[in-house]
């Protein structure tokens, strides 16, 4: 066996005597020959009522589980994936790619050398998607991983590999709750103040992930001081796009329940919203986000007084109709319907009209955009025409009166 300039030599012990591979389950038949399972298993199933080895006739083709060859076999195993991994640091190979038998050994050795290791893990999960679901599957990785973030020191650089790792595979993952201890959200909430750039997008997605779990958990991440000041944070206008994009993917995520939507009003997350959806270079993404955001949080009280006080935000509003993307359209149209046709706010609806709002919604109506769109249309245009009667009877009334006979 080689690997590269590392040659092993594996004890006959070891060897297979059918397929003559190191073997993976070893069992022993009543001869007191051992063979590996899955070859002595096709053996049997094909017929034979020998021993391989021996020829000798089988009194009973039953097999029991060698563990002492087993575990010999595993402290060898891990004895050369240890040996290929310090051949490889030696000779300067550090982007090679671990195998899964060297990641198993790395996990156990995690307490020394741990940077490395970490930096070594992230390398193998980035792969392939194997390689995330060997992780997220393996036994006793998780369980290491939760304890790093629940005893992390301020080392930021440890931080974010092990924060990298869980991006990874998280999504894979589907016990994510011992994520929402204190502790564990502190290191995260660490990442997100003090990572690199990379870092920070890294720790963000993370928390979406946590936050698609339930309710209970979106509340949790609310609750966790300082979290969600430094997300509000995040979408400010002179932050990274990346990070932008990732932090309103998050707090959509977050904000279902209504303590949360009031929370990230106080924090003043609408005039954050308003800058990105004014802001002309704003990518397409991050402006559907941003007004599925609002969206989301007009459909509380606080936040619906914040938005039509507002005739600037109004306005912006407004014009993403039919000038970005469908999605974007549709959170647009629906922001506008809940301000103005179904709270029937004036100062709204006077900022909509202004803003050529009507003949955005005539438009609508002639689109081939969703059922519900062209309804909300319908409705809006229904509420201004009546306005319009209504502005235009009192501006007759007023002038009978003022006419001479």
């Amino acid at each position: 066996m080689r690997r590269d300039d590392l040659y092993i030599t594996v004890p006959s012990l070891f060897r297979c005597p059918i397929s003559l591979d190191v073997m993976k389950s070893p069992v022993s038949l009543c001869t007191g020959v051992t063979y590996d399972r899955a070859s002595i298993q096709r053996w049997l199933d094909s017929g034979n009522n020998t021993c391989p080895a021996t020829m000798q006739v089988l009194q009973s083709k039953e097999f029991v589980p060698n563990r002492t060859l087993q575990r010999l076999i595993q402290i060898w195993s891990d004895s050369v994936a240890r040996r290929q991994l310090d051949a490889e640091s030696a000779a300067g190979n550090l982007s090679v790619v671990p195998s899964q038998e060297q990641v198993k050994v790395l996990v156990k050795q995690l307490d020394n050398n741990c940077y490395s290791s970490l930096e070594k893990i992230v390398s193998f999960a980035k792969e392939s998607e194997e390689n995330r679901e060997f992780l997220a599957t393996m036994d006793g990785f998780l369980d290491t991983v939760f304890d790093f973030m629940r005893n992390a020191d301020s080392d930021i650089k440890l931080i974010e590999q092990v924060v990298k790792i869980l991006d990874l595979i998280l999504s894979k993952v589907s016990e994510k709750k011992p994520l929402l201890e204190s502790s564990c959200l502190s290191t995260i909430l660490l990442v997100l103040q003090r990572g690199s750039l990379d870092s920070q997008i890294q720790s963000v997605r993370v928390l979406e992930s946590i936050a698609a779990v339930d309710g209970e958990s979106k509340l949790k991440l609310a609750e966790k001081e300082g979290l969600l000041t430094e997300l509000v944070k995040s979408i400010s206008k002179d932050k990274d796009p990346g990070l932008i994009e990732a932090s309103l993917s998050c707090l959509i995520a977050i904000t279902m329940p209504k303590r949360v939507k009031t929370k990230l009003i106080q924090f003043r997350t609408i005039p954050e919203l308003k800058n990105l959806i004014s802001e002309p270079n704003t990518s397409v993404s991050t402006i559907e986000k941003s007004l599925k955001l609002l969206e989301t949080l007009s459909s509380c009280k606080e936040g619906r007084a914040e938005i039509w006080h507002d005739s600037v935000l109004l306005q912006a509003v407004v014009q993403k109709v039919l000038k970005v993307s469908s999605k974007a359209t549709e959170h647009a149209v629906t922001i506008l319907w809940v301000v103005c046709y179904l709270f029937r706010d004036e100062k709204a609806q006077e900022a909509v009209v202004s803003s050529n709002g009507m003949t955005k919604f005539l438009l609508l109506m002639q689109s081939n955009c969703s059922p519900a769109v062209r309804q909300m249309s319908a409705d809006l245009l229904k509420i201004f025409r009546v306005n319009s009667k209504s502005c235009l009877s009192s501006y007759d009334t007023k002038t009978t009166h003022i006419m001479p006979f």
